[in-house]
């Protein structure tokens, strides 16, 4: 009930009504009440729509806020929603690629991020990446991990959800992705959205993508992917400074490095490209196989980045934060259903999927803001510790004074 009466609060269900497909007036369920009643799912503890039918219709069609209509109804009205997938054939070879674009549903939660004001807080770090999420479905192709599923590319800032476009599972991450940044660049500029800073692992290290994020934000770090090249300048650092922790002993240089040569070589002149940082870290093998490129038996991780103020040690400690998007990956596939997706066509999941990004973005917001009024609860909770700690209580409305009032039986003492 408090977590309906925040949404109303911050307007969503108009939201939902405004920038949703208008329903015919002869219709029993609005926007509002349809996806009002599927994220009531994850908030009450169930991992699927069906939960709707046996499991929670008892209790959610008792609130106030919205009717509960059947999973059979909100499964129809999210194929609505759904756009035909794009098919591209890969420039070299002859794999063919489907991806699943849905700017509307990204552009309705950038809306609703905005509202609650989640993206306020500067400098904005936006971090790209791609994550497998392996299923059966009729259209799904086989991954490089020899398992069917999906691979969307997925763009986070902070902990909120910004952009998610859906591929198939045989659609390699690198191919198209410029395409699928410069998508999301557009559509974050469309909602007056700049993002300062941009991280993403070695899966963007393309003569593209780097082109494109130099243009389109202030800084960013990229992980580079070994090669000859690469292995050139690492020989080529001098200066290694020996950082010593209590599990093993790095050696860490730097050097200026001009990336993607051979992909210039007949647009750019050598002495044209742009001049980045090279940080590289080394850590001596236990095997003691030394490199074919840099002849020496130490494992390499490199980051290439336009940032020439921090340190090689600040670079390094201010990239692996993005580690955190694993963590997010964990969240969505978990605790809001991308484990559990309900149709079988990538198009139609991909509605799915970004609403319950939509989801995941407004438990941050209901959990940061509870939070702050309830001592039981922490920030950092998982949806499932927040539900036993303040869903799952006992209450009902009572009718006082011609009155809907919301009784809490039990020793919790609510700050409202």
């Amino acid at each position: 009930n408090f977590v309906l009466q925040e949404f109303e609060n911050k307007k969503i269900g108009k939201l939902l009504e405004e920038h949703l497909p208008k329903l015919p007036t002869q219709c029993k369920y609005s926007w509002k009440d349809i996806v009002y009643a599927f994220w009531s799912v994850y908030f009450c503890g169930g991992d699927c729509i069906e939960d709707l039918g046996g499991n929670f219709h008892h209790n959610l069609k008792q609130l106030p806020f919205f009717k509960t209509p059947s999973p059979d109804r909100v499964l129809d009205r999210f194929k609505e929603l759904s756009l035909a997938k794009v098919v591209l054939k890969s420039p070299r070879g002859k794999s063919i690629n489907e991806l699943s674009i849905n700017q509307n549903m990204n552009s309705l939660n950038l809306k609703i991020l905005t509202v609650l004001g989640a993206l306020s807080k500067e400098p904005l770090i936006l971090d790209y990446d791609n994550t497998l999420i392996f299923n059966n479905k009729a259209d799904s192709k086989n991954t490089y991990q020899k398992a069917y599923g999906y691979c969307p590319g997925v763009g986070i800032i902070g902990e909120n959800i910004v952009y998610v476009e859906n591929r198939n599972g045989n659609s390699d991450v690198r191919t198209f992705q410029d395409q699928t940044l410069s998508r999301m660049f557009n559509l974050l500029d469309t909602h007056n959205i700049e993002a300062e800073i941009f991280r993403a692992d070695s899966g963007s290290y393309l003569n593209e993508v780097v082109n494109l994020v130099s243009k389109k934000t202030k800084c960013f770090y990229i992980k580079a992917r070994m090669s000859s090249a690469l292995a050139t300048a690492i020989n080529n650092i001098d200066d290694w400074e020996k950082i010593e922790t209590d599990n093993e002993v790095i050696y860490r240089g730097e050097i200026q490095y001009k990336p993607f040569k051979r992909a210039n070589r007949n647009k750019i002149a050598p002495e044209h490209l742009q001049t980045y940082r090279l940080i590289v870290s080394k850590i001596e093998r236990d095997d003691k196989q030394v490199n074919l490129f840099t002849n020496e038996a130490y494992i390499y991780s490199a980051i290439l980045t336009n940032d020439w103020h921090m340190d090689a040690t600040e670079v390094v400690f201010f990239y692996n934060q993005r580690g955190t998007v694993e963590k997010e990956f964990d969240v969505l596939k978990n605790d809001f259903g991308w484990n559990n997706l309900p149709f079988s066509k990538l198009e139609q999941n991909t509605v799915f999927m970004i609403l319950t990004a939509i989801c995941r973005n407004l438990y941050q917001h209901i959990i940061t803001r509870f939070s702050e009024k309830f001592k039981n609860i922490k920030a950092n909770f998982r949806i499932k510790k927040f539900i036993f700690r303040f869903i799952s209580i006992p209450a009902k409305w009572v009718k006082s004074s011609r009155q809907y009032k919301l009784r809490i039986y039990g020793d919790l003492h609510f700050k409202t």
